[in-house]
């Protein structure tokens, strides 16, 4: 084979190669899209250089300011400004490759969706900085009510962001919101108890009946320590770390005890004496443990809560003595500490008085005949 053939054969496979080149694919050249994906690379790249260029440059401008919200919401803006660089990539790249026609409009439809999901991104996470200007605010509600509210205005963005989505994608939300009246008694016949649920939340919220971290007690149901309110239920868990889901309904319609708002705890006795007991010892008794309770700085004084030493009645097989009296403190560690101390304190009047507590006892008349005498056995 001579060197002209060689030649001739290298010049058509160079052609080749130069036409497959050049159509690339789907007729957009290698060329082309090589420095296509050079561009998308680099926004990624420099994505981290620019977000802290960014927010250097408005950090800068926040020291200015003597507040903290801006600080704040320039931080939340984090995320978004990362991705703001590789959006601008993918835009870039699509101008480069000239798309036109159809597929040129769906290119230029997703960089808007990713400008849209970008934008409503950046609202949604700075929500939270602004919250911090809502204090005063806060102030007005519970924090429960406010962080419900708050969760509200969230998905209220989202939605919006969706709205947006869709209608940027030919897809009409309005004829979508007006088919909701068409199917609107079949939901609500069958999501009543979600819309009972989310009344509810609102109403136990405003009312401020519970509250995170609260001890509470909900009659035949559950008692234990609120972590978590929600739309439609509420997180309590049990003293043995069970957690109980509690409907919101059950919280408005049940009888709910929360012992955390307690402004005292109440310590309610009932001391039997033996009948044996002279009536000096009994009002030795009943006057001790008053004179304990009032010197006492862990029990609150008459003047400020019900204070009672009483004897209270006469039982099958006692003089029965009423305490009735609280505590300052509503911690239940420390009331069990202060009910023992004067647990303590009472069997030792109680021994120093000459008298004892009263157990269950009984009489027994056993008649042999007619003219026997009882024998008494107790």
């Amino acid at each position: 084979m001579d060197i002209a053939l060689i030649t001739e054969y290298f010049t058509d496979f160079w052609h080749q190669i130069e036409i497959v080149w050049a159509y690339g694919v789907f007729g957009i050249s290698l060329s082309t899209i090589g420095i296509t994906l050079l561009i998308l690379v680099f926004s990624y790249l420099v994505r981290d250089l620019f977000a802290r260029f960014i927010i250097a440059r408005l950090k800068g401008m926040a020291k200015r300011t003597k507040n903290k919200v801006d600080d704040a919401v320039i931080d939340a803006l984090d995320g978004p400004l990362h991705l703001l660089p590789f959006i601008f990539g993918i835009f870039a790249s699509v101008k480069y490759l000239a798309l036109d026609g159809s597929t040129g409009e769906v290119f230029n439809n997703i960089v808007r969706t990713l400008i849209i999901v970008d934008i409503f991104w950046a609202l949604n996470v700075i929500l939270v900085p602004i919250a911090l200007i809502l204090n005063d605010v806060q102030k007005l509600f519970t924090k429960e009510l406010f962080d419900w509210l708050f969760k509200a205005l969230r998905i209220i963005i989202i939605a919006m962001g969706a709205a947006t989505i869709l209608e940027l994608w030919g897809i009409k939300v309005a004829p979508i919101i007006a088919s909701f009246g068409l199917i609107g008694v079949a939901v609500a016949l069958g999501a009543q108890d979600l819309f009972k649920n989310l009344i509810a939340s609102l109403t136990i919220m405003s009312e401020k009946r519970l509250a995170h971290g609260d001890w509470v007690k909900i009659e035949g149901i559950v008692e234990g320590t609120v972590e978590n309110i929600g739309f439609r239920s509420t997180k309590i868990r049990r003293f043995d770390k069970a957690p109980v889901f509690v409907p919101n309904s059950a919280l408005a319609d049940k009888a709910l005890i929360n012992f955390s708002q307690m402004t005292n705890r109440r310590i309610y006795w009932k001391i039997g004496l033996l009948y044996s007991s002279t009536t000096p010892q009994l009002a030795q008794v009943r006057q001790k443990i008053e004179d304990y309770l009032v010197e006492n700085d862990d029990f609150v004084k008459s003047s400020n809560c019900s204070l009672f030493v009483r004897i209270d009645s006469f039982n099958h097989s006692s003089i029965d003595l009423m305490i009735y009296c609280f505590t300052h403190t509503t911690n239940w560690g420390k009331w069990l500490e202060i009910k023992e101390d004067f647990a303590y304190e009472i069997k030792k009047i109680i021994a120093d008085a000459g008298t004892d507590f009263a157990f269950p006892s009984q009489t027994i008349y056993l008649e042999a005949n007619e003219t026997a005498t009882p024998s008494q056995f107790v």
